[in-house]
């Protein structure tokens, strides 16, 4: 079972740029697909971006398609997640986790877009 923890959240204006990083343990990460979800206050999580087990293949929310990029290195058992051109919406609780049959959720990290 793989275990998270994710980092690099802020405060930050409106138009800037954030790199969030999820650190996991555990042996089976690099056969996982792995993803990016996130949680407004009132809102259900959403998954905002996936990539696949070898990083080659990549999706996105609607929302986020063209500022938030996705990646993994394998050889840390990391994935990221890159967003540029951070909306106020953006503001949000962000998790890592296997894109398919989530479970065992970190703390997230807390993404905040203000002026």
């Amino acid at each position: 079972q793989l275990q998270f923890v994710e980092s690099g959240g802020g405060l930050v204006q409106p138009g800037g740029s954030l790199r969030l990083s999820c650190a996991a343990s555990g042996t089976i990460f690099s056969i996982k697909s792995m993803a990016w979800y996130r949680q407004a206050p009132g809102k259900q999580r959403e998954l905002v971006a996936g990539i696949s087990s070898g990083g080659r293949t990549t999706n996105y929310a609607d929302s986020v398609q063209g500022r938030f990029t996705i990646s993994r290195d394998n050889a840390k058992n990391t994935v990221y997640l890159q967003m540029n051109s951070l909306k106020p919406e953006d503001t949000a609780v962000y998790y890592c986790n296997t894109k398919y049959d989530p479970d065992s959720w970190g703390q997230g990290t807390q993404v905040t877009v203000s002026s």
